[in-house]
């Protein structure tokens, strides 16, 4: 069974065509959940009329607009597929593309679109897009193209306790490849937006930048925050250490004073910040400790199991 989750906000004229564009490509047994993220246009009317007349598509309604990352979270939460698949509800992605994807998963756990010949203007997206997929290759170590297209397709299992927030929806590929994930990448077509405007501009690069910073310390020190804080608060209380040996010694071998250099300052607060950043490890590692002792969560991903 294959689950079609769609975000859509103020998307009320390009809902309909996209509707008819995946029965297409859809079984009698799939499902397609729109996920209204508080439009403000007549989108969920439109839905609510496609709803009556095929029962195959549902959808969720928010109170108010909570984001792309909250869309897909309420979607996935909902969706009975086997295979999930998500969107985008401008029209700019092509359900005829699924198929291929969904051929792919045979061999990975998540395929991701690629949208090699994008239709999107060069400046406001297309720029600020080509800067955040290379920052997101180089931080995330994932080497895929195109972390911000919405077309991907997954199998149900690897979104089992998937916890996301922020901007952290893009990101999701790169989650499941750090959790052991065979993550690949299609080629897929990209048409021009026609009805509507888009939702995103320069603010989510910041965002998006923000958000792929804590993925690389989650990643990285989640388990061994101590290992992070630790070693910078060591590096910073032995250089402030070694500071303050080097004004001892010159206090007593030439006589120099000392309360007058900024040094002897500089000393003291590097010792203090060495310290304190010790402990922020110490004690992040004492709720890392509670965190993964909790019910329910664990440290690792049980791909298969023999009993």
């Amino acid at each position: 069974m294959l689950s079609v989750i769609i975000p859509i906000y103020n998307e009320e004229e390009n809902i309909l065509p996209l509707y008819h564009k995946l029965k297409n490509v859809m079984d009698r047994e799939d499902e397609i959940i729109f996920i209204d993220d508080g439009s403000t246009d007549k989108s969920y009317d439109v839905v609510k009329e496609i709803h009556e007349k095929d029962e195959r598509v549902k959808c969720i309604r928010f109170s108010r607009n909570f984001g792309k990352t909250a869309a897909l979270m309420a979607g996935f939460e909902e969706s009975k597929g086997d295979i999930i698949i998500t969107m985008d509800g401008d029209l700019q992605n092509d359900p005829e593309d699924i198929p291929q994807m969904l051929e792919m998963l045979k061999e990975y756990d998540v395929v991701s679109g690629w949208r090699h010949n994008r239709k999107d203007p060069f400046f406001s997206k297309r720029i600020p897009s080509l800067i955040s997929n290379r920052l997101s290759r180089w931080l995330t170590g994932l080497n895929i193209h195109d972390f911000n297209c919405g077309l991907k397709a997954y199998k149900k299992e690897c979104l089992k306790d998937m916890e996301l927030y922020g901007e952290m929806h893009r990101y999701i590929p790169a989650i499941l490849a750090w959790k052991g994930y065979r993550v690949g990448e299609a080629k897929v077509k990209h048409f021009p937006r026609k009805h509507g405007k888009s939702k995103y501009g320069m603010s989510r690069l910041f965002r998006g930048l923000f958000d792929l910073i804590n993925f690389k310390f989650w990643a990285g020190y989640s388990t061994r925050p101590l290992h992070f804080f630790g070693g910078a608060g060591t590096g910073m209380f032995f250089v402030g250490f070694i500071i303050g040996l080097y004004l001892v010694f010159i206090k007593y071998m030439y006589g120099e004073t000392l309360s007058n250099r900024p040094l002897l300052w500089l000393s003291i607060l590097l010792m203090i910040m060495g310290f304190q950043l010790f402990m922020t490890g110490f004690l992040a590692e004492i709720m890392i400790r509670n965190y993964y002792s909790a019910p329910g969560k664990k440290m690792y991903v049980i791909k298969e199991k023999l009993e």
